[in-house]
């Protein structure tokens, strides 16, 4: 073989190689995002019906629940109002023209609070999987970190609650490096370094991602 040859089948190798290279190097963060983007809606679905669960439990007792145990227990044994409507409005009518002349009637039930919710269509979560709603998806079975009190504010008693997950926790399995720089860059945004959803420090209940 021609020495020339030789050389153009080095090179043709030497170009596959580092085409190869620059790809990979391209698309590790594409891959990295797309997974960590993946992973994160499914911790803040979680985060959203924990949020939905604790506002029913507050309009049940008038504060939120610290303790999952708790919480997970109102949610499948305890009760909660729903008003239910009997009856149905004529295209003439609107609905409280309606109520008003006796056509539908309105009533006061006490009911489960899971079977409220998912009738509603409120929870993400099936009511088959609720039981693990305490756990961080890919944190090998980590739970979320819940809070709740009461603060004082103005001389007024609120209560407060706050659910997170740390961005080391729902990121298991990924790479290493590629969490760190996830990491620096929510830091040097000034952002929480993974999801949270309400504040104990403050009467709010919106998460990080709204």
């Amino acid at each position: 073989m021609k020495l020339r040859n030789i050389i153009s089948i080095v090179l043709i190798v030497a170009i596959v190689v580092l085409a190869y290279f620059l790809y990979a190097g391209i698309m590790r963060p594409v891959k990295f995002d797309n997974e960590y983007n993946r992973r994160s809606t499914e911790v803040i679905n979680k985060l959203k019906d924990i949020r939905t669960i604790e506002e029913a439990y507050k309009g049940r007792y008038g504060k939120y629940c610290g303790n999952f145990d708790s919480l997970m227990y109102f949610l499948e044994n305890g009760k909660v109002n729903m008003v239910q409507k009997y009856g149905v409005v004529p295209d003439s009518l609107t609905e409280a023209q309606a109520l008003k002349a006796g056509i539908i009637k309105r009533d006061t039930v006490a009911v489960n609070p899971l079977k409220k919710l998912t009738s509603e269509g409120r929870l993400f979560t099936k009511a088959v999987d609720i039981k693990d709603l305490k756990y961080i998806p890919y944190s090998n079975k980590q739970p979320f970190k819940l809070q709740a009190d009461i603060i004082n504010r103005s001389g007024i008693d609120v209560a407060v609650f706050e659910v997170d997950a740390d961005i080391s926790t729902y990121t298991t399995g990924m790479k290493e490096q590629d969490v760190i720089n996830k990491r620096a860059d929510l830091k040097d945004k000034n952002k929480y370094e993974g999801w949270k959803v309400g504040d104990i420090t403050q009467p709010i209940t919106d998460g990080n991602w709204e």
